[in-house]
């Protein structure tokens, strides 16, 4: 195992890398901006380092300043963590070129599954099903226009190197697309830095389920089940959960061969997650990306399966065994993760502040991946994700019980938070029937107006 690690993020996923780190014995190093001096992560960590005088938005992802600290302080290998510089290739190669270990997968996959274009070719070559849409990107509006009367409205108009629910938008007709087809490709353009974007079926009724997967030193690649991630504002998620009420043991069988075949298309080592639109009325799944890197609702996965993502991760990196027997792989419970952000409960805009008041609650199944604490301040330049609050049952009606417990007995003053939300969810009976999509939360709204 490494002697030594750097980790590249920050608060809540920081702290939790850091965390298994430690428990592996090894060194853990912190970078940091002038802003998160006093965050938990930099003050857990063995050392240090201030990445400098930059903008603090812009700190983690100045991959120069980076990659001189784990010079500097002799780093063995360099953990991204999600966001920032975790699927930037030219890093990660980088990384790799200057003799440090790159707690990912190689710059090839990251490269073929971030251009969102390239990989949905690829995953229909490699028998992944693919929704309904261009084979390459559009290049003026017109095209654009005769791709989506092909297709068949309504379309959804997407960045080719776009995530995280970022850089993309719906169209009705031919007149709305013209309209976002600009807005796109120039929110592309002043993003990703690559303007090209493509058009694909929309589904008005889908569930967003993903499958975590895994590819061993070996070179095999083994899922770890699926993780329902319907539950989204503004195409972002905000609770999750696995198994996912909507897919049974066959459909679950097939997913998940079709996200072991899409890493093994492009040699996928390192953990992964292949996300797939579900067609809850049909059971019908379509690719809709893969993300290169650990994501952030990892914890319920490792809850039910009992396995420890982050240190699989940095063992894959050091070629070494997988921790557990695969053989032997199988998930017990129910898991629901709740993102406790700094925004309001109704139009979730943030609310960043200086914390007053930290009380995380506690008890059997509940876990919490938090990022601050008493006396911290959640400052403008971040997310606006404070912490998650993880909770495993026996079974899901348990696991639903549990988080009330839990989300009622989280305090924080100071900053907003979308605690009430929370607790409004988990009383929600859509979200209680277990059948739900990813429009719960607009209709959730627009029941309350």
């Amino acid at each position: 195992m490494f002697e030594s690690v750097l980790v590249a993020n920050r608060g809540e996923i920081a702290r939790r890398v850091l965390r298994t780190a430690r428990r592996l014995g090894i060194r853990t190093i912190a970078v940091h901006s002038e802003a998160d001096a006093n965050l938990p992560f930099v003050l857990e960590a063995d050392e240090a380092v201030l990445l400098g005088a930059a903008a603090p938005a812009e700190s983690y992802r100045n991959a120069e300043r980076v990659l001189e600290a784990a010079l500097k302080t002799g780093a063995k290998a360099i953990h991204p963590g999600y966001g920032f510089l975790s699927e930037n290739t030219d890093f990660a190669r980088a990384v790799q070129e200057a003799g440090i270990a790159w707690v990912g997968p190689d710059s090839a996959a990251i490269s073929a599954m971030g251009d969102k274009v390239a990989a949905r070719a690829a995953m229909a070559a490699a028998g992944v099903p693919v929704a309904p849409g261009s084979a390459d990107a559009v290049s003026t509006v017109d095209d654009a226009v005769a791709e989506a009367e092909r297709v068949g409205y309504p379309v959804m108009i997407k960045a080719s190197a776009g995530g995280g629910g970022m850089g993309m938008a719906t169209a009705s007709d031919g007149d709305a697309l013209r309209t976002e087809f600009e807005k796109v490709t120039a929110f592309a353009e002043r993003t990703f830095g690559d303007g090209r974007v493509f058009v694909e079926r929309f589904f008005p009724s889908v569930r967003h389920v993903e499958v975590q997967v895994l590819g061993l030193a070996d070179g095999r690649v083994i899922a770890l089940g699926e993780r329902d991630c319907s539950v989204q504002r503004r195409n972002q998620k905000v609770a999750e959960e696995t198994p996912s009420p909507a897919v049974d043991a066959e459909l679950r069988a097939a997913m998940c061969r079709a996200a072991v075949l899409a890493a093994e298309a492009v040699g996928y080592r390192n953990a992964g997650t292949v996300e797939f639109l579900l067609d809850p009325a049909t059971k019908e799944f379509f690719f809709l990306e893969m993300n290169t890197r650990l994501q952030v609702e990892h914890p319920i996965t490792e809850a039910i399966f009992g396995v420890d993502l982050v240190e699989e991760q940095l063992r894959v990196a050091a070629g070494l065994e997988p921790g557990f027997d695969v053989d032997a792989l199988a998930a017990t419970g129910h898991a629901i993760e709740l993102r406790v952000n700094a925004e309001d409960s109704k139009r979730f805009f943030p609310g960043p502040g200086a914390i007053t008041e930290w009380v995380e609650p506690t008890g059997e199944g509940v876990r919490v991946d938090s990022g601050y604490g008493p006396d911290t301040v959640v400052t403008p330049h971040y997310d606006s994700l404070m912490a998650k609050l993880i909770i495993t049952g026996a079974d899901r009606a348990d696991a639903l019980e549990k988080a009330r417990k839990a989300v009622e007995g989280f305090t924080i003053t100071g900053p907003k938070s979308n605690l009430a939300f929370h607790a409004e969810l988990l009383e929600n009976p859509e979200f209680l029937s277990g059948d739900y999509d990813t429009a719960i939360i607009t209709r959730m709204r627009a029941k309350k107006k």
